[in-house]
């Protein structure tokens, strides 16, 4: 495991602090800081990183917001009694998840509520500091992994522009792990340059993005045509409820199809479809029908089905961009982190699409990240 000054403390804000990957976020860190389970999923917990300092995990401390009401603890319950996490992981990692469920905050807007965006902002961003402050912590990452929302329309924040805007205005990294507008606001994006911070998004890449961007650049690369490439995704839990919504649905689909537009020579025929089957719960299937030509013409096909747990994908690489992020922060980097593209569906800056390229950008990150303190100092991420 990677080392950092001893004594030092990382916090780890989430956005949606009482939902299926924030709960598995935090029992999962607290399960391997333990020794109960090994990191699986993990890359910051291979060894290309093991000398970039990054926060150790027993390091992180976990707080965020959220409008939900049902505790930390009896969430992960209703995980392990749903599969997602393993049968009596609530009980063993109960203190941690009790000392996280102490650490959160009331999010918003709720109904009736009457502040306007800039008294919201400053309520998140003192809710932050805080608990940055009162916990002594070296600093703390935010982290969105609240329930996708439409796409913004006209200059009025969406509650996740109020949450990426108090993450910088508590001079905290912020990093957009859903498809939500976020930092993505053009009313932010002064605060953003301004802010001297680095963040990180938007949309993890979990399951069949992660696929897509690992099998697109091998037909671009064997000289194959794809004609068509449809898709479909049955999931239910909170983000098929949410995603039930056709805004919401097509906030998220504009993820899926960047990597076939920016990685096939010609963009494909074909959509990306998300029903909600709320007998689910926090598993889902994504199946994709490829239609693609070869030699001479001949017409094939290719098909691949990802069968998963949405929350147990999405855990590692949470932890992963936190302890990424919080390194950069300590290093002096700021601006968009390009360089974690390799995470998400829609990443921020300029990098490559095809998972194989973006995953070496992430280990030449990781040599930045290694680097001796105070050489990165100013000098942000366009190394």
């Amino acid at each position: 495991m990677s080392v950092s000054p001893s004594g030092t403390r990382t916090g780890v804000w989430l956005v949606g602090a009482r939902g299926s990957v924030a709960t598995t976020v935090v029992a999962g860190c607290a399960a391997i800081s333990a020794g109960l389970h090994p990191p699986t999923g993990m890359v910051t917990e291979t060894p290309a990183f093991t000398d970039c300092q990054l926060p150790p995990l027993p390091n992180l401390v976990f707080g965020g917001h959220d409008t939900l009401d049902c505790p930390l603890p009896k969430r992960a319950e209703e995980l392990a009694a749903g599969g997602v996490l393993p049968h009596g992981l609530p009980a063993a990692v109960q203190s941690e998840l009790a000392a996280g469920e102490r650490e959160i905050r009331p999010g918003g807007p709720l109904p009736g509520d009457t502040r306007d965006e800039a008294a919201l902002i400053s309520a998140f961003a003192d809710d932050i500091q805080d608990f940055v402050r009162r916990l002594g912590l070296a600093r703390a990452v935010v982290v969105n992994v609240a329930s996708t929302e439409p796409a913004a329309t006209g200059r009025a924040l969406p509650p996740s522009s109020l949450y990426a805007a108090a993450a910088l205005r508590a001079g905290c990294p912020y990093v957009n792990f859903t498809p939500s507008t976020g930092l993505h606001h053009p009313e932010l994006a002064s605060l953003a340059t301004d802010s001297g911070l680095p963040y990180a998004g938007r949309d993890g890449k979990t399951g069949q993005t992660l696929l897509r961007a690992a099998l697109a650049p091998m037909f671009t690369q064997r000289a194959l045509a794809v004609r068509a490439w449809s898709g479909t995704n049955l999931l239910g839990g909170g983000d098929g409820a949410a995603l039930a919504d056709p805004a919401a649905a097509a906030a998220k689909n504009a993820g899926k199809e960047r990597v076939l537009a920016e990685t096939l020579a010609t963009p494909p025929e074909g959509e990306v479809h998300i029903d909600d089957v709320p007998a689910l719960g926090d598993w889902k299937t994504a199946w994709d029908h490829i239609a693609f030509d070869g030699f001479l013409g001949t017409r094939m096909v290719l098909q691949t089905i990802w069968q998963g747990c949405d929350s147990a994908l999405a855990a590692p690489l949470v932890l992963d961009l936190a302890r990424l992020t919080a390194r950069a922060h300590e290093r002096g980097l700021t601006g968009p982190l390009g360089e974690l593209g390799f995470y998400f569906k829609d990443p921020v800056g300029d990098g490559p699409a095809a998972l194989s390229e973006q995953y070496a950008e992430l280990l030449r990150f990781a040599d930045v990240l290694c680097e001796g303190e105070g050489e990165a100092e100013g000098e942000g991420t366009g190394w």
